[in-house]
């Protein structure tokens, strides 16, 4: 089983993830078009009128962030950036997973030192478990909360818990690193398909989308 796992089913992961995530992409282009530069203005009052003024100012990207949720729930927007940035990072400097990419392909990225990678998984756990919080005990969050978005958490967060008590032998290794490899695969086979998706997404989302949360100069498409 051991061999299966991290033989077969990881190229099966990671061709399923890659030509999925192309597949969205592409995708996402065809239910798009193309639209001039976004600028969002500070509104006027008064009825909506059909030609903006000429010298009208346009918002700071202060004055943006104020308006968007790091301005309006800053503990979220923390929460939720760490755990994010964390999750696609954390896996790519762990030691054990780079002696891996070593053996297989002979490529060795950087890797951080266990006891750092353990606080960084600690970290997701805890991030996973605010959002799992959220869901059961606020009721604007409980009200829209369904069995999916359960398992979507369980899908992140599943490789970090396994990986955790693998690295801490917590449990029977050999079984806990069948399930840390299995559910890393599982969250990989996912991302395209599920509302995982927003992670390759974010960079689309935030510098082509037109919306009030456009990074940069602004957005360049819109949906059709």
């Amino acid at each position: 089983m051991y061999d299966l796992v991290r033989g077969p089913f990881v190229w099966v992961a990671f061709i399923v993830f890659i030509v999925g995530t192309v597949y969205q992409v592409v995708r996402f282009y065809a239910l798009s078009r193309e639209t001039s530069p976004f600028r969002l203005t500070k509104p006027t009052g008064g009825p909506p009128k059909t030609e903006a003024p000429p010298a009208e100012p346009v918002l700071t990207f202060g004055q943006r962030m104020r308006l968007s949720i790091a301005g309006t729930s800053p503990v979220m927007i923390t929460v939720t950036t760490v755990f994010h940035v964390l999750l696609v990072l954390t896996p790519i400097f762990v030691l054990g997973h780079n002696v891996l990419w070593d053996l297989a392909w002979g490529v060795s990225p950087p890797s951080l030192s266990e006891a750092f990678t353990d606080v960084l998984t600690l970290i997701v756990i805890a991030g996973g478990v605010y959002f799992l919080g959220r869901r059961l005990f606020m009721a604007r969050v409980r009200a829209i909360t369904s069995a999916y978005d359960y398992a979507i958490l369980a899908i992140a967060t599943a490789p970090f818990i396994t990986g955790f008590l693998a690295y801490r032998h917590i449990f029977d290794y050999d079984t806990v690193i069948i399930l840390h490899m299995l559910a890393g695969e599982i969250m990989l086979i996912a991302i395209p398909f599920t509302k995982l998706v927003h992670m390759p997404f974010f960079f689309i989302n935030r510098f082509l989308l037109v919306h009030e949360n456009t990074f940069g100069a602004g957005g360049t498409r819109i949906w059709r």
